[in-house]
């Protein structure tokens, strides 16, 4: 397959698990007669479209492009409800509000330069996956594996074994266009910036893996196929049900803390509708159910920023710090720190408290929220 660009990648391996096709071409038979359907992309800042020179140049757009182009009778509507710098982790907390929220008819989930390749974030991940899938709508799910292009990292192999457990179809750059890159066919500079991030003409090579998958499944959409079911957790599954604490849909006990009413106004507008504070001591405390605790906060490039930690059933001596300095440039960080990780399922009380603050702080600290979850499976 050869693009614009006049470079070749062989899109035709890229489609590593074929998995069970049936909501997939119920999708396009719908499609092909005229429906209204919903389009959803999650994933991080390769999914939001970052370095990308227009938002319609971004992959997931392209592949919006690509059914209202193949499916002219249907009226398509597009969700990108990708935000950089996060993970399955906090994916998994949002994907209700960001994406399950629309009905979406098809999904595609996009993590793997954003999780680490481990166990950790094969159980978040695998909270995400069977919280989409499982959903009542019964979307399609396209599970999309990108890849770092100087040093081959990704999260591929342990988001490839959930994928392959769930039959579900995946696609990835690192059987397309990773090798190309490698061998110098492809340029890096060419198609990213950084080796993370595809430009304009790098998010048009990874659509075309993509599309190149469904173009493969509409010649073959007519052909049966059983639905499948959905098995037993592969992993402990603590994070399906995860949920966020924010000041619209919590009551924390605050001395010091004070709630951001700030209307959120898309997406990746990710500052809102948490706690701000300034002076050391302040605090904010939750009641939280689960047996997995994050919390997620701002780390700001304007320094100094205060520090605060996070306390779990009152056990003072394992307090956990929450460093609100960020010694990066690229911008403000949404973070997230595991606070407690399978412990025993209930209720447990949070607090954060500040802990060091300056006199000359350039900002105060912005508690976004708190992510609490629990397997569904005892």
């Amino acid at each position: 397959m050869v693009i614009d660009m006049g470079y070749e990648i062989h899109a035709e391996q890229g489609w590593v698990n074929r998995g069970n096709l049936y909501r997939m071409k119920k999708l396009m038979q719908r499609a092909k007669t005229g429906d209204r359907m919903t389009l959803a992309f999650l994933g991080g800042s390769i999914t939001q479209g970052s370095v990308s020179t227009q938002y319609t140049n971004c992959y997931a757009y392209l592949v919006y492009d690509w059914f209202v182009r193949r499916f002219p009778k249907t009226a398509f509507t597009y969700v990108n409800a990708g935000v950089g710098g996060t993970t399955s982790q906090f994916g998994v907390a949002r994907v209700d509000e960001d994406v399950l929220l629309y009905k979406p008819d098809f999904v595609v989930i996009e993590f793997s330069v954003n999780d680490e390749d481990t166990d950790f974030y094969k159980e978040t991940y695998e909270g995400l996956v069977r919280k989409v899938y499982g959903n009542a709508y019964e979307p399609a799910v396209l599970l999309v594996h990108n890849i770092c292009y100087d040093t081959g990292i990704s999260a591929e192999h342990k988001h490839r074994e959930i994928g392959t457990y769930y039959n579900l179809p995946s696609v990835s750059m690192k059987t397309t266009i990773y090798p190309e890159v490698l061998s110098g066919a492809i340029p890096n500079r060419q198609i990213t910036p950084d080796d993370l991030h595809p430009n304009s003409d790098g998010h048009a090579l990874v659509a075309e893996v993509i599309t190149d998958f469904l173009d493969k499944v509409y010649t073959q959409m007519m052909e049966e196929e059983e639905p499948a079911s959905m098995p037993q957790p592969l992993t402990a599954n603590a994070y399906e049900q995860a949920g966020r604490y924010q000041n619209h849909n919590s009551d924390p006990v605050c001395d010091g803390f004070t709630a951001d009413h700030t209307l959120k106004k898309y997406v990746n507008d990710m500052f809102r509708c948490g706690w701000t504070a300034k002076d050391k001591n302040a605090s904010i405390s939750f009641e939280v159910e689960g047996t997995e605790i994050a919390v997620q906060y701002r780390k700001s490039v304007k320094l100094p920023a205060p520090v605060a930690v996070a306390i779990v059933d009152e056990d003072e001596d394992n307090a956990i710090e929450l460093d609100a300095n960020f010694d990066e440039t690229w911008g403000d960080c949404l973070y997230i720190t595991t606070v407690a990780h399978h412990i025993a399922n209930g209720i447990h009380k949070v607090e954060i408290r500040l802990k060091e603050t300056h006199e000359n702080d350039a900002v105060p600290f912005y508690l976004v929220s708190v992510i609490g979850a629990y397997s569904p499976v005892s």
